[in-house]
């Protein structure tokens, strides 16, 4: 396809629809926010209304399971394929198809791509995808490290490294949010990641857990915990909304520990430790950083965050430059090692690119 095209970027969450047009040079010519999404046709059909004509839609979609390593035109077999994976991304498939049937519905005419959040996690290698479980689980279930946020990391370490005027740069990505995961990135190629089967996987989370030793979860069903009662808790009640009881906005937990309140101070702590060692983690996945990058919601807006969790990073040779660190843009110290940047997220613009890359 001409690159010279628009594209209508369709990104379904668990409950919401976000919607935009985005232009050749990327810039957005329309959008649209539905936070209350049932999977009709509506917020699409009244947002074409007015929109500007649309030469491709590229789709979301969470799960791409080992089927799908790259973004990919959609036809009624890929739909198939992709609603088979849904037992993988229980709440986000789901919407991912009724947004696909949705746009194909209403747009019968014009390519389709589905670009995947485990796509970009594809190429890590056996040693950072393969669980140390028993051979007759693996042979039967074939469980693996997918990993996630992959369309965030594809996008934010590959800018950064543009910015920086390193391609082959060694980039550990932090995409922050409710939902939060790290990459290793080594010349724009995922090699390890945060996340796993599941995105449960990890950091500290909103309201998700992240690692959990699972002894103490077998330890849990003993003690009379049904398997509903666990994923429940370790899905939404879970992460800093557990450990702070102020809820999952980092913003509210750190007004409540500045406050005083021990259990919201604790969580901050725990949240940091944790983002300090999954950073590690991935610097020694790729032998070395040579770029820090923030992204997310909260990566890009808690310059306090990013202080704090760079403090602990000085044996990386990581620095911040506080006097730089309101972000976007290169935040480390001159004598830092590493260059750390804020970037804002663009997932938008990954899956436009994506799908003329494919259509």
């Amino acid at each position: 396809m001409d690159l010279a095209v628009n594209v209508l970027v369709v990104n379904a969450g668990s409950s919401s629809l976000k919607l935009g047009v985005l232009g050749e040079d990327g810039t957005v010519l329309a959008e649209h926010h539905a936070e209350r999404w049932q999977g009709d046709t509506g917020p699409l059909k009244d947002f074409l209304t007015d929109a500007p004509d649309v030469d491709a839609v590229g789709h979301r979609v969470v799960h791409g399971g080992s089927t799908f390593t790259s973004a990919t035109a959609i036809d009624d077999h890929v739909r198939g394929e992709i609603e088979a994976l849904t037992a993988l991304a229980p709440l986000h498939q789901p919407r991912a198809l009724a947004g696909i049937d949705a746009a194909r519905e209403l747009l019968p005419s014009i390519p389709h791509v589905a670009c995947f959040d485990t796509a970009f996690h594809t190429t890590m290698p056996s040693a950072a995808t393969t669980y140390a479980i028993p051979e007759s689980w693996q042979r039967k279930w074939q469980p693996r490290r997918y990993g996630f946020h992959g369309l965030s990391h594809s996008y934010a370490s590959r800018r950064a490294a543009e910015l920086a005027g390193t391609p082959d740069a060694r980039v550990v990505s932090c995409h922050l949010g409710a939902g939060a995961s790290l990459a290793a990135v080594a010349s724009g190629r995922s090699v390890d990641t945060t996340m796993g089967f599941t995105p449960l996987a990890g950091l500290v989370m909103a309201t998700r857990s992240g690692d959990v030793d699972p002894g103490l979860l077998v330890w849990l069903q003993r003690a009379g915990l049904s398997l509903d009662e666990l994923e429940d808790g370790l899905e939404h009640h879970a992460g800093l909304a557990g450990l702070s009881g102020v809820g999952g906005d980092l913003r509210d937990v750190r007004r409540a520990a500045g406050a005083g309140d021990p259990r919201a101070g604790l969580a901050l702590e725990v949240y940091v430790h944790r983002l300090r060692q999954g950073v590690a983690a991935m610097a020694a996945s790729l032998g070395g950083i040579d770029l820090l990058v923030f992204t997310g919601g909260v990566g890009e807006h808690d310059a306090v965050l990013r202080a704090d969790t760079t403090a602990g990073l000085g044996f990386l040779g990581v620095a911040v430059d506080s006097n730089r660190n309101d972000g976007p843009g290169l935040i480390s110290a001159d004598e830092s090692a590493a260059g750390v940047w804020v970037v804002p997220a663009r997932e938008d613009l990954e899956i436009a690119a994506q799908t003329r890359a494919v259509a």
